[in-house]
């Protein structure tokens, strides 16, 4: 390091001054007397290394946390008692491709604009594709979520003003950390060209925290009347998709109502379900790569089919440990009585 001249005399003059005090003043404690005047007059301080260990808000936290390790791909999860408020998230904030649980929202536009009287659900509207037959809009909500049509997605996501208007509906319901571009039929054109085990892209992409509010609002009936709120639960009580996620762990009593996402390299869940005392937990589970590569992936349908029961895997295993540890929750004697949540 180079000093300048007057810097380097000012330096020397306070070393000078450490050397005095030592030699004239009486035999220093053994508590570090000298270092404490060396640090009095450089001005430096011994400090103890920050910690860079993760902070958990609970056992139950630190335990998905374990469960979510992203060394084989990323993997987002946010929970939520609807009753007490009770949250925990493993990189809760960052973006995930939501592939079809976005057709949770896209349903909830939907229903919102038959509650403002624009349609209805007996309006009809034509499934995108040549010689697409012409169906009831309850007809093609109930489909977008209990099979996850796709032609029926894009038929009401046409009918709503697009992807811009589905935004708009998040917005003004206050969630962030979300975006929708493109409809089914081109997302899924344009599928594989990006990893999202490694690669963040905010296409039709969500925070797993905003997913799980959404679920959270629609259950507590904040933007929906209580006959399209039904509507739509009751259709995601339905869905025959991700038989080995969610559902594969939950008892019938837990009464899962739940939306599932598949992409490339990609898996997710969201859904809500029941503790064995009744309280209602929001959950949304995204889970990427579990694989060596996209191009081990690709090259081998071996390996295609081992790394989707991986992700299917850990989704079911999160889900597990998110109905025992909230299960026992109310047991700990903690009051979360000021959270944002009301409940049923």
């Amino acid at each position: 390091m180079v000093y300048g001249v007057g810097m380097g005399k000012r330096l020397f003059g306070r070393l000078l001054a450490i050397g005095a005090m030592a030699f004239a003043s009486p035999a220093l404690p053994q508590n570090g007397g000298f270092e404490a005047q060396f640090d009095s007059t450089l001005g430096t301080e011994v400090r103890v290394p920050q910690s860079h260990d993760a902070l958990y808000s609970s056992p139950l936290e630190q335990q998905i946390a374990q469960l979510a390790d992203g060394s084989n791909g990323r993997i987002g999860v946010y929970a939520v008692d609807l009753s007490s408020g009770h949250e925990i998230g493993v990189l809760a904030d960052q973006r995930f491709p939501m592939a079809s649980t976005s057709k949770v929202a896209i349903a909830a536009t939907y229903l919102a604009g038959v509650d403002d009287g624009r349609w209805s659900l007996t309006s009809e509207f034509r499934l995108p594709r040549p010689g697409g037959a012409y169906m009831p809009a309850h007809r093609h909500l109930s489909l977008m979520i209990s099979k996850s049509c796709n032609d029926c997605t894009d038929a009401l996501l046409n009918a709503v003003g697009g992807p811009a208007a589905v935004n708009a509906w998040m917005k003004k319901a206050g969630i962030e950390g979300f975006e929708l571009t493109r409809n089914i039929a081109t997302l899924i054109r344009q599928d594989g060209r990006i990893d999202p085990a490694w690669s963040v892209d905010t296409k039709d992409s969500a925070t797993p925290r905003a997913m799980g509010q959404l679920l959270a609002g629609i259950y507590q009936g904040k933007w929906l009347s209580d006959h399209s709120r039904r509507v739509l639960l009751d259709a995601m009580l339905e869905t025959t998709t991700g038989k080995k996620r969610m559902r594969s762990v939950l008892p019938v009593s837990a009464n899962l109502a739940h939306k599932t996402g598949t992409l490339a390299r990609t898996a997710s869940d969201i859904g809500i379900f029941l503790t064995p005392d009744g309280r209602a937990i929001a959950a949304a589970i995204y889970v990427t790569g579990q694989s060596p590569s996209m191009a081990v992936e690709n090259g081998s349908r071996t390996e295609k089919l081992n790394a989707r029961a991986n992700r299917d895997s850990r989704i079911s295993s999160i889900t597990q440990a998110l109905y025992r540890g909230f299960g026992h929750s109310a047991e700990d004697g903690r009051n979360w009585a000021s959270a944002d949540y009301g409940g049923e």
